[in-house]
């Protein structure tokens, strides 16, 4: 492999002078924006977009759905755990007023055998 000190200046200037002509023909020979292949490039890269964004709405309304159901969902298991609640304190109410009539029953019932002892003396 030969070294860059064995090229002359006029070597390496005519090296550079090549490579940018070489980079200015395939510069040249690209196609321009009113050729039919580049207008058909552009047409699919527009056409794959307008899909995409599609696709992307259809996704976003079918979050915003899933959501609300999800919302509908919390909402009716929240209504169901209060409704829960208040049989469940209303079965304490009960609760503590059955208790408090049998509580008032013994107390008479134990007051009328007291009356009752009173009475024999």
């Amino acid at each position: 492999m030969k070294s860059l000190k064995d090229k002359s200046l006029t070597d390496r200037l005519a090296d550079k002078n090549a490579a940018k002509k070489a980079l200015l023909e395939k510069m040249k020979a690209r196609p321009g924006p009113d050729d039919p292949a580049v207008q058909a490039r552009i047409a699919e890269r527009k056409a794959i977009a307008e899909a995409r964004a599609v696709r992307e709405a259809a996704k976003a309304e079918a979050a915003e759905k899933a959501a609300i159901e999800k919302a509908a969902r919390e909402a009716a298991a929240a209504e169901e755990r209060r409704l829960e609640a208040e049989r469940a304190a209303e079965e304490e109410r009960q609760k503590v007023d059955l208790k408090a009539a049998l509580e008032a029953a013994q107390k008479r019932a134990r007051d009328a055998r007291y009356a009752a002892r009173k009475a024999r003396k």
